[in-house]
């Protein structure tokens, strides 16, 4: 099992930055692939960004060119740094890993763009 824990949401102005941190209880190297997803209410869970074990990534389209994904294997954590944001972008973060078969989630954090 994998519990992950996310930090680092908060209210920011349009054209402002942020930087998601999503800690794992154990070690990251092994896990197939983790990253982040975002919701607003009542739409379902969408993808942001994925860093797959290997290194690769791969991004929404609306986020393409403002923001990264990253790891950091010795600290067990996985980053998402957000430029630009614009106002869309506010809706509840959360991290997720694909380890096994199994999906995990964390608690998720709000961002909150204002224009």
């Amino acid at each position: 099992q994998v519990q992950l824990v996310e930090s680092g949401g908060g209210l920011v102005q349009a054209g402002g930055s942020l930087r998601l941190s999503c800690a794992a209880s154990r070690n990251i190297f092994s896990i197939n692939a983790m990253g982040w997803y975002r919701q607003v209410p009542g739409k379902q869970r969408v993808l942001v960004a994925a860093i797959a074990r290997g290194g690769n990534t791969n991004y929404a389209d609306s986020v393409k060119g403002r923001f990264t994904v990253s790891r950091d294997i010795a600290r067990n954590t996985v980053y998402l740094q957000m430029n630009r944001l614009i106002p869309e972008d506010t809706a509840v973060y959360y991290c997720y890993a694909d380890d096994r078969g199994r999906d995990y989630w964390g608690q998720g954090t709000q961002v909150t763009v204002s224009s």
